[in-house]
């Protein structure tokens, strides 16, 4: 039977449509009890990122990328909360500047992987450059088509060097992300998010539709998959990323080192 985890991923050579899938889907879930298994998935990644990060052997690379709106900053602080700072890190990416923007542009991305017994989040990515530069045409097409091999040839090193990567693409509708700049207007509190900028990229919608799709097709692959989560409501998007999460972090089983001899009996004074 097809898994809720299995209904999201995008299968390597999949092409994404998606507009056919659904930004509003609960997996059949009900709210309060997905919240309370929400709990108990958090306490299980503790566990495990504590013995991921014992064990220094390997790390967990987790990519957010969305439409504005869609909730990559709630996400991360629904899923990360409780988790031990030590071993966990977000790293967001702007626009580049200063030495970033005198490289190649995964220079700034690759300093930013994870270490060995690290989770990682990228707060946007390397995929920003198939995306913002191919739709607002900062770069011909024959500079941003090549980079799709580029980046899987990228995330291929740092499989292959020990990091699980895990990409999720948080897919929110037009009307949702409408509410939500709206919101944002109105609240003073959530005022500061807002930027006149954020209603250029919406008139965008369907050329960032386009490129998503094309970006999420070409770069699926085996060790280091797309999954699509519908992002119309929260807490459906904060389970569904919470849990592909876990799924990744129990398959790589991370096993405490053994401890120095001698010690079991020994007393302190």
């Amino acid at each position: 039977m097809e898994s809720v985890i299995d209904r999201m991923r995008v299968a390597p050579g999949d092409r994404v449509r998606l507009g056919s899938i659904a930004t509003d889907d609960t997996f059949g879930w009900e709210k309060k009890a997905a919240l309370r298994d929400l709990e108990k998935i958090k306490a299980r990644l503790d566990l495990l990122q504590h013995r991921m990060f014992a064990e220094d052997r390997r790390s967990v690379l987790l990519v957010l990328q969305a439409m504005d709106a869609a909730g990559k900053d709630g996400t991360i602080r629904s899923i990360l909360s409780g988790l031990n700072p030590a071993g966990v890190s977000v790293a967001p990416f702007g626009v580049p500047g200063g030495p970033e923007a005198e490289h190649d542009y995964l220079w700034r991305v690759h300093a930013q992987a994870p270490s060995k017994g690290r989770i990682v989040v990228f707060n946007r990515s390397h995929y920003e450059d198939v995306l913002v530069v191919r739709v607002k045409a900062l770069a011909p097409k024959r500079v941003w088509a090549r980079r799709y091999e580029h980046i899987r040839e990228f995330e291929d090193l740092l499989s292959d060097e020990g990091t699980t990567v895990v990409k999720c693409f948080l897919h929110v509708s037009k009307e949702v992300q409408r509410e939500r700049l709206q919101e944002r207007i109105d609240d003073p509190e959530k005022r500061w998010k807002f930027r006149h900028g954020d209603l250029d990229d919406r008139a965008l919608w369907p050329a960032y539709t386009r490129a998503y799709a094309e970006a999420l097709s070409l770069t699926s692959t085996p060790h280091a998959p797309w999954y699509v989560v519908p992002a119309d409501r929260n807490w459906v998007r904060n389970v569904a990323v919470a849990r592909i999460l876990l799924h990744h972090l129990e398959r790589l089983d991370p096993q405490l080192p053994d401890p120095e001899e001698g010690i079991e009996g020994l007393v302190v004074e």
